[in-house]
């Protein structure tokens, strides 16, 4: 089958976002897509809570999400939107970061809220705290589709491989990893995070990113690695994005995951054992 991930480099304004992503979605479709993904925060970057306050919407106000549904039905083609920052309804107001399976017939298949949260000081320079700003979620998802069993994941969730092995126990075939990676560790790690996964649970591992240095109105612009990437069950990386805007269109070998599970078999040879003692 067709899939393709779309790399963006969105701004702050929710809009223009959903403009680009559709006509880049549309794109993919035209070329044989069946399964089109795109990145983290889809409908906005921005480093600044006054301008996430103004322009995010709870999950049932939000433009962009009807949008993909009604293009995802059109179209006739499995869309994941990789999330949407969205407000909750949370007593200390932060927002969720929602990821969104849609079907070929515009349901909403599957929502997965980030479980972890990017609180790192990468340098002096650049630090985040992605906490401050949006709640974390508490429960892994995997969704049946046409194609085989996927599971949801969103970026920083990527170093935690208890995460993968579980949706991989629970019979994912394909794992998603939408993402707005940093460019420092972007460079060290994005890749070998992502093929570390694949190997893993002999899964795909399709992880559609942002890319480049994002327009705000308001405080300082956040720059992403880009590199969309879609990496086989057996390690190899089918595409890579690099760090140009648009879709990103590749075939997939679902039988590829039988294959790489068979050779070896290491979900099947997993045993329980006990913590270490501390």
């Amino acid at each position: 089958m067709k899939a393709a991930l779309i790399q963006i480099t969105a701004s702050d304004d929710p809009a223009a976002n959903l403009a680009v992503t559709q006509g880049f979605i549309a794109d993919a479709a035209a070329e044989g897509a069946e399964f089109i993904l795109t990145p983290e925060v889809t409908n906005c970057v921005s480093a600044s809570r006054t301008r996430q306050k103004e322009v995010l919407r709870r999950e049932e106000e939000d433009e962009s999400l009807p949008a993909f549904r009604a293009q995802a039905k059109e179209l006739g083609v499995w869309l994941l939107i990789g999330s949407l920052a969205v407000k909750t309804d949370d007593a200390d107001g932060r927002f969720a970061n929602r990821s969104f399976l849609i079907g070929p017939g515009g349901d909403i298949v599957a929502r997965y809220d980030k479980i972890h949260m990017f609180d790192v000081e990468v340098s002096p320079e650049e630090t985040y705290r992605e906490s401050a700003g949006y709640r974390p979620g508490d429960r892994a998802v995997v969704a049946d589709t046409d194609f085989g069993r996927v599971g949801l994941s969103i970026c920083y969730d990527i170093r935690f491989p208890r995460l993968y092995l579980a949706l991989a126990e629970a019979g994912a075939r394909i794992l998603t990893v939408p993402a707005a990676f940093s460019p420092v560790t972007g460079k060290a790690h994005w890749e070998t995070l992502l093929r570390a996964r694949a190997i893993e649970t002999g899964c795909f591992v399709l992880a559609p990113a942002q890319t480049g240095t994002h327009d705000a109105t308001r405080g300082k612009q956040r720059s992403t690695h880009g590199h969309s990437m879609a990496v086989a069950p057996w390690g190899e990386v089918l595409v890579d994005g690099g760090t140009d805007t648009g879709p990103l269109v590749f075939e997939m070998d679902l039988d590829a995951v039988d294959s790489a599970r068979g050779r070896v078999p290491s979900l099947a040879n997993a045993r329980p054992f006990a913590d270490p003692e501390v």
